[in-house]
């Protein structure tokens, strides 16, 4: 099968397109024929391993699976013995940030694993893209339930975990106020924001409201800069460590602050399962959500894909064409 491979650590211009065997099928998987897959943050961290951290899991010289892509959408064209749950030609995505293998013509996951039937009417390009940004939100948001929220700000709602939390925060009814780029706040608007904020043009911080969490889903603002906007209790949530990691050492003292009442930050771990995976095909198929995509590439092209994704300017998603 074509894939896109890396055998060494770097920069785009490590991967190769090559020939290389179609994964084994156990009596747990499913082998899926790739249709469509995205390049995002996660795919650009792995590749360059960073941060360092990410070798522990990924290898500590050399990376242990040479072919990324964590999203994927396609058709399934093997069951294992043991698989039940699924059937040959069914359309599925998924999330799979163990066994990767989302740029290849074939991957395997784990039918137990974060994988989904698409629903009718969505595209393998939409739901190829569905599964990485939009399982961020939808695990920061269940966090986000616990505390009761009824007012959120989003900052950075033009990415791909941010235009996802939008989308999917409105469906839970809240007030979302979210900030974007001067050319995409029609499009952010579009997603049910109840107020868009230009970044570009004025200080987000200063706008005068507060609200029960403020929500960076791009890692580029600080607690202390956003405690303004917090309420009483409020807490702040990042997608990104935060400088000298500040936000995971805030989040180890956050029962103290809560304890006394005070604004906080939460560090949440992620959820990688079957249900999140289930709840986002719900709301692809109840349209509550339909991942935003700014450009598509062939697998062929993957090099430029990550080279437009490390420019920072995406919009959205970028997708993968595979099959």
């Amino acid at each position: 099968m074509k894939a896109s491979v890396n055998r060494i650590y770097g920069n785009p211009s490590v991967l190769n397109i090559e020939d290389i065997p179609k994964p084994i099928v156990s009596n747990k998987d499913i082998l899926i024929k790739v249709h469509s897959s995205g390049v995002n943050r996660t795919d650009s961290g792995f590749l360059h391993a960073r941060p360092f951290v990410t070798r522990f899991f990924s290898g500590l010289i050399n990376p242990r699976n040479l072919v990324l892509g964590c999203e994927f959408a396609g058709e399934v064209v093997e069951l294992g013995a043991d698989v039940s749950n699924f059937k040959l030609g069914d359309k599925v995505f998924g999330f799979d940030d163990n066994r990767w293998g989302g740029h290849a013509e074939f991957k395997v996951i784990d039918a137990s694993k974060s994988v989904a039937l698409i629903p009718k009417g969505v595209s393998y390009e939409s739901a190829g893209v569905a599964g990485e940004g939009a399982h961020y939100a939808l695990s920061y948001i269940m966090t986000m339930r616990k505390l009761g929220v009824k007012r959120v700000l989003v900052h950075g709602a033009t990415g791909a975990i941010g235009s996802s939390a939008v989308q999917l925060m409105k469906h839970e009814g809240w007030y979302v106020v979210a900030t974007s780029t001067t050319k995409q706040m029609s499009t952010i608007k579009g997603f049910g924001a109840d107020k868009v904020i230009d970044w570009q043009k004025v200080d987000f911080t200063q706008c005068g409201e507060r609200f029960d969490v403020v929500f960076d889903a791009v890692g580029k603002s600080t607690f202390k800069a956003c405690k303004k906007l917090l309420r009483q209790k409020g807490v702040y949530i990042a997608t990104e460590l935060g400088p000298h990691a500040q936000n995971v050492w805030f989040g180890l003292f956050s029962p103290l602050f809560e304890l006394f009442g005070a604004k906080r930050i939460l560090f949440p771990l992620p959820i990688n399962n079957q249900a999140i995976i289930q709840e986002l095909a719900d709301r692809l198929a109840d349209k509550s959500f339909t991942p935003l995509i700014d450009r598509t590439y062939p697998l062929d092209a993957i090099k430029e894909a990550y080279e437009y994704v490390e420019t920072g300017q995406k919009v959205g998603n970028v997708a993968i064409k595979i099959n």
